[in-house]
């Protein structure tokens, strides 16, 4: 098979496909235009977010059995096409779920306790320690929406907390021992930390809304390692403001790239996300773990191999 790798990933892939006696051929520079010139030369191909894999690109890869992306999310590709046109669609969320989930328990208790702030303070020769006062995760109610590899995942660590953890997803029948299945409704009610685990489509962009946030009825923290559009920026930053929400854990923005490599725009709710001590902010780091790049690599290689290969 001719397959064409347009991002940097783990060694592993190359190394082992082509030991299945593949053709592989790197391209990690080439613009949209360039690669779209020769996409019909390739059987599959193995991305990461550089470049959008739109209708007119899946139309020129007349010969694609195969679009893999190494990571989660798919979005960047126009799934009912790729579909239309018998493309295999492979990703990954099995090779960074326990980075996701574990960096979700890592900015909560992060915030909740205030150990950067606290940190930071005495650093500086201050000594404060009513002021620091941290809140526990024991006995909290934890809303996850979205109950895939990464809501397991991250219900599994915060259970291990003496955490209630209940969830909403689209698919019945998903409860397990680690979180109980609910109506959002439901969850609406009882959530005192609400952490998304979603794809971005058009059902979930913007799910996070003023609507949203005022049918919580508890003050609650957020946490958001998801995508950045699953949430409308400005209505969370004026729920920190008033108090509705305590605190905000995230790790994607609504004004990332869609490559996701910076920051596309700035204004002044970015500005106040940035400095307030409300928020904990981080660059799409959570499913990027020196061990999750790795992981989800082999994920890709294994689903390639036993799907066309073997």
């Amino acid at each position: 098979m001719r397959i064409l790798l347009l991002d940097k990933n783990h060694p592993l892939i190359t190394e082992q496909l082509l030991a299945k006696n593949c053709i592989l051929e790197e391209d990690f520079t080439s613009s949209y235009d360039e690669v779209c010139a020769k996409i019909k030369n390739y059987d599959g191909v193995i991305i990461r977010s550089r470049i959008p894999l739109d209708k007119n690109f899946l139309e020129h890869g007349k010969n694609l059995k195969f679009i893999a992306r190494v990571g989660a999310g798919m979005e960047n590709i126009d799934i009912p096409v790729a579909e239309k046109l018998g493309i295999q669609l492979i990703n990954s969320p099995e090779g960074n779920r326990d980075s996701v989930a574990e960096h979700v328990v890592g900015m909560l208790l992060i915030l909740m306790n205030r150990l950067f702030i606290a940190s930071t303070e005495v650093k500086k020769g201050i000594w404060l320690r009513e002021e620091n006062r941290g809140d526990e995760l024991l006995g909290k109610t934890v809303g996850l929406i979205g109950y895939g590899n990464m809501g397991k995942a991250t219900a599994k660590r915060l259970s291990g907390f003496g955490c209630k953890v209940i969830f909403h997803d689209i698919l019945p029948n998903l409860s397990d021992e680690f979180a109980t299945q609910v109506s959002l409704k439901e969850l609406k009610e009882r959530a005192e930390v609400l952490s998304l685990h979603i794809p971005l489509n058009n059902e979930t962009h913007y799910l996070i809304d003023e609507n949203f946030i005022a049918e919580m009825r508890n003050s609650f923290y957020f946490v958001n390692t998801a995508r950045g559009k699953n949430v409308e920026t400005k209505y969370l930053v004026e729920a920190l403001k008033s108090g509705k929400v305590k605190g905000a854990c995230l790790d994607v923005l609504e004004y990332e790239k869609a490559s996701f490599e910076k920051l596309e725009s700035e204004n002044d709710d970015l500005d106040y996300l940035l400095n307030s001590e409300k928020a904990i902010v981080t660059p799409h780091i959570a499913g990027w773990t020196h061990q999750s790049k790795e992981k989800l690599a082999q994920v890709i290689v294994d689903k390639i191999v036993a799907e066309f290969i073997n």
